[in-house]
């Protein structure tokens, strides 16, 4: 999900599966103020629901973000036939450390 649907996501109160983990981390004073902001905002929403779905946007548009880097193997071909290389960038090693 982009950062800009977040808000109209709040306004449908769509919930997310959580894991068990926590975490803990301290914010500068300017984004704990605008978390807050957005808790104001949005008061159906907790300040760790804000938090964790800005995060996990932040995560995807970084994922979508990452460089490719095309190697000399053909992994498929596309629609109209032309070679896909493998991916040699960041993102084939960002996808399998996630999955652990």
């Amino acid at each position: 999900m982009k950062i800009k649907e977040l808000t109209r996501y709040w306004e449908k109160q769509a919930k997310a599966t959580m894991t068990e983990s926590e975490y803990s981390f301290r914010l500068p004073i300017e984004d704990a103020a605008k978390i807050e902001a957005l808790a104001e905002m949005y008061p159906k929403r907790t300040q760790s629901e804000i938090l964790g779905e800005l995060l996990s946007s932040a995560l995807e548009e970084l994922e979508t973000s990452l460089p490719y880097v095309a190697g000399n193997k053909v992994v498929a071909r596309d629609e109209m036939g032309d070679p896909m290389y493998e991916d040699l960038g960041p993102t084939p090693t960002f996808l399998d450390l996630s999955k652990k």
